[in-house]
């Protein structure tokens, strides 16, 4: 928690969009966002495929500097990955979205669950929101998905989503295929 404000002193608050799914609130993080999300991080599950180093996340700090890191691709970019809440419960779903930080392979549409959230079509329903949003808000002719050759519930929900391989890379060590949405092949989908 950051320090109390003196009396009569509002600081900024940012506002972002945010997008809603039948199940679900895409928005920009909050300082409440930071346990959950450490939380999820620490998963061993969660960790192996979403931190640089492929190991939970055990410290407080090291989970507030994730948050701020998620923070501040929108601060400095204006726009990056959505906290994923859950409509019915206001819970901490995971995040999911637009990621491009410096010397990645492309506009990144990625997504993380929280263990609790898995299973429930979530990461799915959140990816799809998030391309619509992207495809109508950038100009892009392609979305990415950087996903661990070991990531079969990632390549699961790529597949779903229409994406393709397109090529390999070596992504924090590990072998990661780039998988691709392309906007045509987006808007020519029928109905999900």
């Amino acid at each position: 928690m950051i320090a109390p404000h003196r009396p009569g002193v509002i600081l900024p608050e940012t506002n972002g969009p945010i997008v809603e799914t039948e199940r679900l609130i895409l928005r920009r993080w909050r300082e409440a966002d930071i346990e959950p999300n450490t939380a999820m991080l620490a998963d061993p599950a969660a960790a192996r495929f979403i931190t640089s180093d492929g190991t939970p996340v055990t410290d407080a700090f090291v989970g507030w500097r994730n948050a701020a890191i998620m923070a501040g691709h929108w601060a400095l970019h204006g726009f990056g990955m959505f906290v994923v809440e859950e409509k019915q419960t206001g819970r901490f779903v995971g995040r999911v979205g637009p990621w491009r930080p410096s010397g990645w392979p492309g506009f990144e549409i990625g997504w993380g669950i929280a263990s609790g959230f898995r299973g429930r079509g979530y990461a799915l329903e959140a990816a799809r929101a998030s391309i619509d949003w992207a495809f109508a808000t950038f100009e892009i002719d392609q979305i990415i998905h950087c996903i661990d050759r070991e990531n079969i519930a990632s390549q699961s929900v790529a597949r779903r989503l229409g994406a393709v391989i397109e090529r390999e890379i070596d992504l924090f060590g590990h072998v990661a295929d780039i998988w691709l949405t392309r906007r045509e092949a987006w808007a020519a989908r029928p109905n999900p």
